[in-house]
């Protein structure tokens, strides 16, 4: 099973998706926080992952935060969206209220933010793979995950950008 958290620093310590609640349970689950070293990511030591960037003016980032910050205050309302999942593998769409899975969720993130993507209507983690103007800031094993060697790659980005603005990236990950 994949899973597509969002992360809005590069540090990726704090990940917000829908997901298991309980890293050994994967019946139950809804609005999580995790992060390489807690929660499932801690206990599936072999998750492989791919990390995307994308730019973003000040207006879309605090769109985004504010929704994530709405979602984590009243997280005892949402769900995981177990049969939205189920119906996602027969190309079929059900939404229900004040739940998702973790791919929809992403998609509904952005589009909060009006950030956009080319992601289908009907949202796998696969999906993410063919995201336009997104950039892959790392693949592999997400424990072996490099945050001083990202923050390199992303001053030199802004360097050789001449951005002196560079508004804060969200990225994406997902494990197979």
């Amino acid at each position: 099973m994949n899973n597509s958290p969002l992360n809005v620093i590069e540090e990726l310590e704090q990940m917000y998706s829908f997901g298991r609640t309980n890293p050994y349970n994967p019946l139950w689950g809804g609005f999580v926080h995790e992060g390489i070293k807690i929660g499932t990511f801690k206990r599936f030591k072999n998750t492989e992952a791919l990390v995307y960037s994308i730019d973003v003016t000040h207006e879309q980032y605090m769109k985004v935060r504010n929704e994530i910050n709405r979602i984590s205050e009243h997280k005892d309302e949402y769900s995981f969206n177990i049969i939205g999942l189920l119906a996602v593998g027969f190309h079929k769409q059900i939404h229900l209220k004040h739940s998702f899975y973790c791919a929809e969720f992403v998609k509904h993130i952005l589009k909060v933010g009006n950030i956009q993507n080319n992601l289908p209507e009907i949202v796998r983690p696969e999906d993410f793979k063919d995201l336009e103007g997104y950039t892959v800031l790392y693949k592999g094993k997400l424990r072996k995950y490099n945050k001083e060697k990202i923050k390199e790659y992303l001053v030199k980005c802004i360097e050789k950008s001449n951005i002196r603005n560079r508004n804060t990236n969200y990225k994406f990950s997902f494990r197979k």
